[in-house]
């Protein structure tokens, strides 16, 4: 896949079997295909009451700035992993809990490589992309920070979270 097709930022949800099928196509050398799908939900991690009901999120980026970011995520994956492919999809605007909102996808001739280089994307997603998420909640309206245990899964690929 061409490198200016592995990094979508977008408003519209994205339809799985084609992208995998687009990721595959006419490479005879795949031998496994692992995908991440992330969706909305309808509660926040924190408690039980109702500031924990998710009602919408409302995602900002920079453009160029963040699909630049991305790529040089996928760049370190393919350094790191014996992958062939790789494309991610994140949503931006608002989405309602059970949106589709994140993509990623890599190939690879074997599991192992393409469940670790999946994994490792999507965690550099979760610490390092720019990205802004603000929740809305029947209490109100609030930015969303990184979790501490974002931070640890970005620690045990050997890479610090900026503000860590």
């Amino acid at each position: 896949m061409h490198a200016r097709n592995r990094v979508a930022i977008q408003t519209a949800d994205f339809d799985v079997s084609a992208e995998l099928a687009g990721l595959r196509a006419n490479d005879h050398r795949v031998g496994a295909i692992c995908m991440f799908v992330g969706t909305v939900r309808d509660r926040h991690q924190a408690g039980g009451d109702s500031s924990g009901i998710i009602q919408s999120m409302e995602l900002e980026h920079y453009p160029g700035m963040t699909e630049k970011s991305i790529e040089a995520m996928i760049d370190a994956a393919q350094q790191r992993f014996n992958i062939f492919g790789a494309r991610v999809i994140h949503r931006v605007g608002l989405l309602h809990p059970m949106d589709q909102i994140v993509l990623v996808a890599v190939t690879s001739a074997h599991r192992g490589e393409s469940f670790q280089a999946c994994e490792f994307l999507m965690d550099y997603l979760k610490t390092q992309a720019p990205f802004w998420k603000k929740e809305q909640t029947p209490t109100g309206s609030r930015w969303v920070d990184a979790r501490v245990s974002d931070d640890e899964a970005m620690a045990k690929w050997g890479i610090q979270a900026p503000n860590a």
